[in-house]
């Protein structure tokens, strides 16, 4: 017997599914005009705990039911049969609740190359005046900054000896230093800056939504389980799920945005029966659309984590286990909202080429004065580095698919990773710059000792490799899976207006219709694209 569905009272203009990084931002803009009816649904809850607003609470919450979906990658073949967990955010403000607070945009060269893939609109002049009307900048007005608007980015408020001795050691290397990653070209070797305020972490949710939510036009639900789109004559005119055993159905006159990131959005336009028909038919799963692409295209940032034990200077991990240093840390925040609890997992960055025949940096590190064997694992009780650099555009793709018509059930996640000849080649190269940078005189006073891969692991291609594959880690990226493309594609998902193709009324916008990934962090841009996606919302519905 069929479950009783409960209607929500009306109609809605715009349904938006997720509050992450992309949903906030239509949540602010789209309720902005008091005669449109709003209603966004959020999986997870209020980010009502203390370690969504501390910043070094990524550390609890990566790993933690309470803050992340626990999903899980398949057995990788590039990474020596290993699986990978899969953070994603499960809280109002998404994966930038959780994340590295990293505020970066990527180079030009990767918006002019969606240009040249005909996606009119989406050039770096076309999106870089989005990215500076978003900032409100420390460093204010500026050529390529902002001040005023939502988006709060910070310097960093601590710094560890380590790190600057590593940037020297870059210069040294002949990277040469910046002080800004955010003007198109972000070679160089430099501190993040970062999306905080104050010294807390400045979510979306933060800047979008929660000063949006007292307009009465707006509503909010969170702790629901989508369960599908739902489609009338080719058009999306409502949206099913469920929370607390109860079946709801929300329907809406104009249209249903997907924001929920690129495992959650794809997840639900298959359960709706828009994607491969093989797969859908498979899962169990209804064909309104075969649209070939969904789930396909999946790009993601593989970091190589190299650890350097260290001596005679600080690091998190020392300062962490000591009760009196520990306290000290805490001490240092409460009074001042300064020290080691601000941090970014990264707080030094360096772009560069993991070998000469590359035209623009394609490798990108991330330095931390810790280590750990994993985020959610307990910091190693010796003192150490992680020098972590990752392909900025891989050439391998991956896919997202049901496991099951289940909404619950978590889906199948094969990212991959290294499976072609040059990315390959890309991480066992990057390993070998990591450990030309941490032999360079700067860092002498501090005796690196390779911990992981280890002294064993040779210097030739084959063995570096290797290691790549045992010590290869996500760095949280996912992307592409929705994409956008032209009709003649046919692993396009959405149009540049990020309409899904084939249907009505139905669009995504978030990282996941990215055609290829940017180069460094993405939620920055995944804001911009929300906010470029609003805008076309707003000026196809007038």
């Amino acid at each position: 017997m069929a479950e009783a569905t409960t209607r929500i009272e009306g109609e809605f203009d715009y349904i938006v599914v997720g509050a992450g990084s992309a949903g906030c931002v239509l949540a602010n803009r789209l309720s902005a005009d008091p005669k449109a009816r709003v209603l966004v649904l959020e999986a997870g809850g209020r980010d009502d705990w203390i370690w969504f607003h501390i910043p070094v609470g990524y550390l609890f919450a990566i790993g933690n039911p309470r803050s992340d979906w626990m999903f899980e990658t398949e057995a990788e073949p590039g990474l020596n049969g290993r699986k990978l967990k899969y953070p994603r955010g499960k809280v109002i403000g998404g994966s930038s609740a959780i994340n590295a607070m990293i505020s970066m945009r990527g180079q030009a060269a990767d918006y002019d190359h969606w240009r040249q893939l005909g996606l009119t609109g989406w050039g770096w002049d076309d999106v870089a005046p989005v990215f500076r009307a978003l900032d409100d900048h420390f460093l204010g007005e500026t050529e390529h900054h902002g001040a005023g608007g939502e988006w709060r980015v910070e310097a960093p408020r601590v710094r560890w000896a380590v790190l600057d001795a590593i940037a020297r050691a870059a210069v040294e290397m002949g990277v040469p230093a910046t002080a800004d990653f955010n003007t198109g070209d972000n070679e160089g070797v430099g501190v993040f800056h970062v999306n905080q305020k104050r010294g807390l972490r400045w979510s979306a949710a933060k800047a979008f939504l929660t000063p949006a939510l007292s307009r009465p036009n707006l509503r909010l639900e969170t702790g629901v389980l989508v369960e599908k789109v739902v489609f009338e004559a080719g058009r999306a005119t409502a949206v099913r799920f469920r929370r607390g055993g109860q079946v709801f159905e929300a329907r809406a006159r104009g249209e249903v945005i997907l924001s929920a990131g690129s495992v959650g959005s794809t997840q639900i336009l298959q359960l709706s029966g828009v994607g491969p028909g093989d797969w859908l038919a498979e899962a169990g799963a209804p064909v309104v659309v075969d649209r070939q692409g969904v789930g396909r295209n999946l790009q993601d940032h593989l970091q190589q984590r190299a650890i350097y034990r260290v001596r005679g200077v600080p690091t998190l991990n020392g300062r962490y286990h000591n009760l009196i240093t520990r306290g000290l840390m805490g001490a240092e925040y409460a009074l001042f909202r300064t020290g080691p609890l601000t941090m970014a997992p990264s707080q030094l960055g360096i772009f560069t080429r993991s070998s000469p025949e590359h035209e623009r940096p394609n490798i990108q590190f991330h330095v931390q004065p810790l280590s750990l064997d994993r985020f959610g694992d307990p910091l190693h009780r010796f003192a150490a580095v992680t020098v972590a650099p990752c392909n900025l555009r891989p050439t391998s793709r991956g896919t997202i698919r049901l496991r099951s018509a289940d909404p619950a059930a978590a889906p199948v996640i094969a990212p991959n990773y290294l499976a072609t000849d040059a990315d390959r080649r890309v991480a066992a190269d990057a390993i070998g710059v990591t450990r030309r940078l941490m032999g360079q005189p700067a860092l002498k006073p501090y005796s690196p000792e390779e911990y992981l891969p280890g002294p064993a692991v040779g210097d030739d291609p084959d063995s570096l490799a290797r290691a790549a594959g045992d010590i290869g880690t996500t760095i949280f990226h996912p992307v592409g899976v929705t994409k956008m493309g032209l009709a003649s594609d046919p692993l396009a998902v959405v149009d540049a207006r990020l309409r899904v193709m084939g249907v009505e009324a139905l669009r995504v916008i978030d990282a996941s219709v990215m055609p290829t990934i940017t180069s460094g962090n993405t939620n920055t841009p995944t804001i911009m694209i929300a906010e470029k996606g609003a805008r076309m919302v707003l000026e196809d519905g007038r």
